[in-house]
């Protein structure tokens, strides 16, 4: 069997949740004796070594030798396509891209870019389902898989060069990322993937309901195949002195609407006013980030509250290796891969309701995004209570023996072989 899929990111280029996941499904796939062809969005810069094998691809490609000789790296290649496009990239931070092109002189490694930019975001997508076209004429695969909005067009028009089965997996909605704001013309091309699409994968049950709501896709077309954590990270875990009279609350995640942190620094604030030596660590980086600042310095918290920014490789894991509860309050959240992260470090996660994650990570404590009285009661609550904590911790273990990459792949294994 072999895939050719189109995501936003990959390993090490990765600015949130979905690098990891491409990162873990494609291992699992890869495992499973499935033959992926990775096309990525890469702007100048040639991509770092990693386990993966880049190949060259005449003009489109740059190449650099494996790193890792595990038999299953054999069976993955990544093809890196110059392009603007970068994860989480919205209109404006587009044009701010195009902009800083356009000022500096800057050019591309592989060919020359430099007047070819579209003036938004959309002629950009349009621009590299072009690409996937070429490559969709030259690769061999029978199958097309692609992640998110901005790949779903390279996938329409790889499907309709190729006439082999397209499978959209959505990992979140305009919805999840907007609220009831939504751009329609993103809206638009996710109905369009999910139409078009052979099948459609989405990372929870609560994705897929949203799917049937929001853009009347039936069930009989909806996959649900949950993500899930590596491993290792629980074999080189950072060994962490924790002072007792301190305690550490960690956010980790993009500092945006989505992700609800103005609900965690006013969480923070009710439990400050109940126990002064908790400190809150926010890390990320994102577009509420100014305005969140001012709020910190307006509610007095600045010496308990600290922003870190965007973290990391070694700097994550120690940031969860020091942490003693760990939030995620977002608004709404496809699945949350950071929970499970924060499960293998032994670090009692606390979710939102609507975030998909709950499904499988059962032994957890829930509340509504809105409610920061509640949130704050639990956060004391596992801080006071040494049984609380040891509850959590050792519950949420038995829930991760349930999850593994390789069972994910075998489902989306399983997808690939119904459209055969």
């Amino acid at each position: 069997m072999k895939a050719l899929m189109f995501g936003w990111e990959f390993p090490p280029h990765i600015s949130g949740g979905l690098g990891t996941a491409c990162y873990g499904l494609t291992k699992g796939l890869s495992k499973k004796g499935v033959d992926i062809t990775f096309v990525i969005p890469r702007l100048g810069k040639k991509p770092e070594r990693s386990h993966v094998r880049l190949i060259d691809y005449t003009d489109v490609l740059q190449a650099y030798p494996a790193k890792e000789t595990a038999s299953w790296a054999t069976r993955f290649k990544v093809m890196a396509v110059e392009s603007l496009l970068e994860p989480y990239v919205t209109e404006e931070t587009y044009l701010e891209m195009v902009k800083k092109i356009s000022r500096t002189g800057e050019k591309s490694e592989v060919f020359d870019l430099s007047n070819d930019y579209g003036p938004n975001i959309f002629e950009s997508v349009s621009r590299y389902a072009k690409i996937a076209g070429l490559i969709a004429r030259q690769e061999s695969f029978d199958v097309i898989h692609v992640h998110d909005w901005m790949t779903i067009p390279a996938g329409m028009e790889a499907k309709h060069i190729s006439g082999k089965p397209l499978v959209v997996h959505i990992h979140a909605l305009e919805f999840d990322r907007s609220g009831i704001h939504v751009n329609q013309r993103i809206y638009d091309i996710e109905r369009a993937g999910m139409e078009n699409a052979d099948q459609v994968i989405t990372v929870s049950h609560y994705t897929k309901k949203r799917i049937m709501e929001y853009y009347d896709i039936p069930e009989s077309k909806i996959s649900v195949v949950h993500n899930a954590v590596s491993r290792m990270e629980s074999i080189e875990r950072y060994h962490v002195k924790k002072n007792p009279s301190r305690k550490y609350v960690l956010f980790l995640g993009r500092i945006t609407f989505q992700k609800g942190p103005d609900y965690f620094i006013e969480a923070a604030k009710l439990v400050l006013d109940r126990a002064r030596n908790t400190h809150f660590i926010m890390a990320g980086s994102g577009d509420m980030m100014p305005r969140l600042i001012e709020r910190v310095s307006e509610l007095r918290m600045g010496t308990n509250f600290h922003f870190v920014g965007f973290l990391k490789g070694q700097d994550v894991e120690r940031a969860f290796a020091m942490s003693d509860v760990y939030v995620m309050p977002s608004i709404s959240e496809p699945f949350g891969i950071s929970a499970l992260e924060g499960a293998i470090y032994d670090v009692p996660v606390i979710l939102s309701r609507q975030s998909g994650v709950t499904e499988v990570l059962n032994h957890a404590l829930k509340v509504d995004f809105w409610d920061v009285r509640e949130l704050a009661n639990k956060i004391l609550g596992v801080l006071s209570y040494g049984g609380i904590h040891d509850e959590i911790t050792t519950n949420a273990k038995k829930d991760l023996r349930n999850i593994s990459w390789e069972m994910a792949g075998s489902k989306i294994l399983d997808v690939y072989n119904s459209l055969m």
